[in-house]
């Protein structure tokens, strides 16, 4: 009987089966950031257990309140920073090297197909793209990882989507994804793994790949996860060049992660995207999801464009191709974070950043600060953002706010206009 990726993966890297349904991984990447970090760092501490397992196979960044912005937070970097000198951790991106974790990480080629990843962070099953396994994991058992290099987890199901069609003008990988959480509802994915497959997958970038896996979670899965190709070993080129004599090579050698024509799959579905229209949230569930048309006129008070779904250079480049020669209307407030470093500058030589300060956005250094409504965009009571975040819940982003997730086309549209407005009419 045939595999499935995510079976392949747990079986190249079993350490130990303390049961039939329990499986001990060996680990390739633990990452690690400022939030959850620091309370399995002073766990250890106190444990007399301070050591890491392999210091070059840990990285780990200040990300989600940066620079701090009170005693607090400057505590938790410091612990980190600290922690990352004492154990010799090259790979530590502290303030102005730093990037939202998890478009940091992919962009300096530390995940690779077939590898096992974890982190304090539930979307870390944004790396699945890379035809990795990355899960977000609780602190005692990141513990576990920084000091054993494994971690436990149960015997892998997996759930397969096809995605099938062509995507409209204006209709993005976040739409996609969104539509299939409507579909299969916050708790579809429980206790699965989400392998998304098909024509439209294939023929999306890394970036789009990252949209799809990184909201997996948000349909209550362990990891998305899609199948390593040629345009994986284009990304990860400059990074396995001195691997492979070509990039035909490594896409050949990538192609043992696939799963088998004859795996099992808990359960298929198939979802044609060629009348999609573009999609956003309404209430505090990730599936509370409708046309944009449905609630069209609806007003904002913020747009955000960033974080780990939505912050990368082709999203930039999205709203971009709204916002320029517009302004924002007068009753909202653009903000507009790059995600990484390499992706600020990018957007600076293509004059996008000069796009969203001629449109009137504020521009914020990279953080996960507004997202998780900690900092740079906090929501006050009443007030509502169209949002190209990943997390809808009840003050995520501010008590008594309420947060739309949409596309940065979608969040484009709805800065230049004032109101929930089909971006399609301005890329006519």
């Amino acid at each position: 009987m045939g595999k499935t990726i995510a079976q392949k993966i747990f079986d190249t890297h079993l350490r130990d089966s303390p049961s039939p349904d329990n499986m001990v991984l060996d680990l390739d990447v633990v990452m690690c950031h400022e939030i959850t970090t620091p309370i399995a760092i002073m766990d250890l501490v106190e444990k007399n257990m301070d050591q890491v397992f392999d210091p070059t196979r840990i990285k780990a960044v200040i990300d989600h309140v940066t620079p701090a912005k009170d005693s607090k937070t400057a505590m938790q970097g410091k612990i980190l920073r600290d922690w990352a000198r004492r154990h010799n951790i090259v790979d530590f991106f502290d303030i102005g090297a730093n990037g939202v974790c998890h478009a940091l990480f992919p962009e300096k080629g530390f995940i690779r197909p077939g590898y096992t990843v974890i982190m304090g962070d539930s979307h870390t099953c944004t790396h699945g793209a890379f035809g990795a396994f990355a899960a977000g994991v609780g602190t005692t058992d990141l513990e576990v990882g920084i000091y054993k290099g494994v971690c436990s987890f149960r015997k892998p199901k997996t759930m397969r989507v096809i995605i099938e069609g062509t995507l409209a003008t204006g209709v993005s990988a976040k739409d996609v994804i969104l539509h299939i959480i409507k579909k299969i509802t916050v708790g579809g994915g429980t206790d699965r793994v989400m392998e998304f497959t098909g024509e439209v997958v294939a023929n999306f970038t890394m970036a789009q790949r990252m949209t799809l896996c990184n909201m997996a979670v948000e349909a209550g899965a362990t990891s998305g996860i899609c199948m390593p190709d040629r345009i994986t070993a284009e990304y990860l080129w400059p990074f396995i060049k001195e691997d492979y004599s070509s990039i035909g090579e490594a896409t050949a050698e990538f192609h043992k992660w696939h799963s088998d024509d004859d795996a099992e799959y808990e359960e298929i579905l198939t979802i044609d995207v060629t009348s999609l229209a573009p999609q956003m949230t309404v209430g505090f569930k990730p599936d509370q999801v409708v046309d944009i048309g449905e609630v069209e006129g609806d007003h904002v008070d913020q747009v955000y464009i960033g974080s780990c779904t939505n912050g990368r250079i082709e999203d930039l480049r999205d709203a971009a191709t709204i916002l320029q020669g517009r302004k924002l209307a007068d009753t909202v407030r653009g903000i507009v974070t790059p995600a990484t470093p390499e992706v600020y500058s990018k957007a600076l030589d293509e004059g996008i950043i000069k796009i969203f300060m001629d449109a009137g956005f504020c521009v914020l250094n990279p953080t996960c600060g507004a997202c998780l409504g900690m900092s740079s965009g906090v929501l006050a009571d009443g007030e509502v953002c169209a949002s190209t975040t990943n997390r809808n819940f009840n003050g995520r982003m501010g008590k008594g706010g309420m947060v739309h997730l949409m596309s940065p086309y979608s969040a484009a549209a709805a800065a230049v206009s004032g109101k929930i407005t089909d971006p399609r009419k301005f890329l006519e």
